[in-house]
C-alpha cells in the first residue's frame, strides 16, 4: 500500500473512533449501561491502535 492509502485508512478509523466515542458520550447521557460502555471502551482502544498502526506503516513507507 502506499503512504497515500495508509493515511486514507487512518481518516476512515479516525471517522470510525469519533462515532465511537459519540455513542460513549450517548451512553452517559442515557440511562448508564456500564457494559456496553465497557465494550465501547474497549472498541475505542481497538481503534485507537489501529490507527497508530496506520500511521506507523504510512511512516515506514514514506522513508523507503
Amino acid at each position: 500500500m502506499s503512504v497515500e492509502d495508509h493515511l486514507r485508512r487512518a481518516e476512515e478509523l479516525l471517522a470510525k473512533l469519533e462515532a465511537t466515542r459519540d455513542e460513549l458520550e450517548r451512553l452517559a447521557g442515557d440511562e448508564p449501561d456500564a457494559e456496553r460502555a465497557v465494550e465501547v471502551l474497549q472498541e475505542l482502544a481497538e481503534l485507537a491502535k489501529q490507527v497508530e498502526q496506520e500511521l506507523a506503516r504510512a511512516r515506514r513507507e514514506s522513508e523507503e
